[in-house]
Formats: structure tokens, C-alpha cells, sequence
């Protein structure tokens, strides 16, 4: 897997202070997306365990208390992405359960294959659908498009 950025304190993307990875790689491609430098699976860089070490260390770190972590890209849930992400979301359950984690993916729930589900099983909330242009509407928190549906699953 490939990431674009990471900002280790974030207070755009989802609730309180969180860490946020943009995630390289998306089939969606829609029209009007903000992030279309993240569309190609082999753009950015390569996540390596260095990165993923320093996710966990970012959301153990006291001096900042940190409401969980946030993915999005890209879309987290492509095929490319999901064995590197699944191991991510396990680890940050098992050594950070207190956090939460956030995900937004241009897949709809209801139509996710067994390998999304099992990433999703981790996530507590997940922001679905494609972003439509003729939906925009900037007043929307945490989503780009009113189709786009925030499910609370944890």
C-alpha cells in the first residue's frame, strides 16, 4: 500500500483531534474529487512499519490526547490497500482500544465484499458512497455530497 500524507494532528477529519492517513489508490475516480493526485494505486509513498509504528506512537502519546484515527485517500477500502489497512486496524484495536476509527470510502456498505467487511469489522464509523458533484454542498459535515451516508456501526 501507498499513502499520500499523514498528519499526525488533525481536527478536520472526524471528531476531536485525531491522526489521518490519505491512502493511495482509487477505482471511484469521481468527477470534481479534491484528491485526484491519490487516484493511482503506485502514487506517494509506500506505507512501510516505520509508518504504521508511528501511527501507534502518535495515538499512545499523552501530551495530545488524540479522540482515534481517520482513512481516507484514495479509498482505504480498495483491493490494493485492504491487507496493509486490515493489520493497521488490528493493531490500533488491540494496542489503542480506547480510539476510535473513522473511515471514508466510495463503496456503499451494503455492497462490500467479504475481504472490505472484514476491514470494516474494526472501523466504528464509516462514511460511504461516491462523492456527486451535483451534490456538493459545503454546509455538510464530514461528507462531500449529500448521497455520501455516515454509519455509526460501534
Amino acid at each position: 500500500m501507498n499513502y499520500h500524507q499523514y498528519y499526525p494532528v488533525d481536527v478536520v477529519n472526524g471528531p476531536g483531534t485525531r491522526c489521518t492517513l490519505f491512502v493511495s489508490g482509487c477505482v471511484h475516480q469521481c468527477r470534481g474529487c479534491y484528491n485526484q493526485s491519490t487516484w493511482r494505486v503506485d502514487s506517494g509513498v509506500p506505507f512501510t512499519q516505520e509508518m504504521e509504528d508511528q501511527i501507534i506512537q502518535d495515538l499512545q502519546d499523552t501530551r495530545i490526547r488524540r479522540q482515534g484515527l481517520s482513512l481516507s485517500g484514495g479509498d482505504p477500502l480498495h483491493p490494493a490497500n485492504l491487507p496493509a489497512i486490515l493489520k493497521l486496524l488490528k493493531r490500533v484495536k488491540t494496542v489503542c482500544p480506547d480510539k476510535d476509527i473513522w473511515v471514508w470510502t466510495g463503496y456503499k456498505l451494503n455492497e462490500l465484499t467479504l475481504e472490505q467487511q472484514k476491514v470494516v469489522s474494526f472501523v466504528n464509523t464509516l462514511i460511504d458512497g461516491k462523492f456527486e458533484q451535483n451534490l456538493h454542498d459545503p454546509r455538510l459535515i464530514w461528507r462531500g455530497s449529500a448521497n455520501q451516508v455516515i454509519h455509526h456501526l460501534r
